[in-house]
């Protein structure tokens, strides 16, 4: 079940979160629950990336952690008439009211979002600034 794409992204995922907690003395710390916000339009498969964190996170701090994942929809926005909408799977770029093409706003997200820890919870936007977002290609 698990690709080579999303156990990337998994790896990806644990070096940054125990980086951030290296750097907060929180090593040894274990993690209780990690809420990824992972765009529908990002090309990630949330059961294979469920299944890959598992896999990455084994001897980490992050072993037996629950992973959250928080799907966030593709939007569209027109440029001709300035509608906002849902996109869709796949995604439609046609703005149906003025038929003209419309712009991606949201659904490519990929993102660490929370970190709960036995006695810390990390959100995005604290001072952890390279594990609030993971890059995706």
């Amino acid at each position: 079940m698990s690709t080579v794409h999303e156990l990337s992204i998994a790896m990806a995922v644990v070096d940054q979160v125990d980086t951030a907690l290296r750097e907060r003395g929180a090593e040894r710390v274990p993690v209780r629950s990690l809420t990824l916000r992972v765009g529908e339009l990002s090309g990630v498969v949330p059961e294979a990336l469920d299944f890959s964190f598992g896999v990455a996170a084994e001897g980490t701090a992050l072993a037996d952690s629950r992973l959250l994942i928080e799907t966030v929809e593709g939007r569209a926005r027109c440029e001709g008439c300035g509608r906002d909408t849902a996109t869709g799977m796949p995604p439609d770029l046609w703005c149906g009211a003025c038929e003209q093409a419309m712009s991606l706003t949201g659904g490519r997200e990929l993102e660490i979002a929370r970190v709960v820890l036995e006695d810390l919870d990390i959100r995005q936007g604290d001072d952890v600034p390279e594990a609030s977002h993971v890059p995706h290609r």
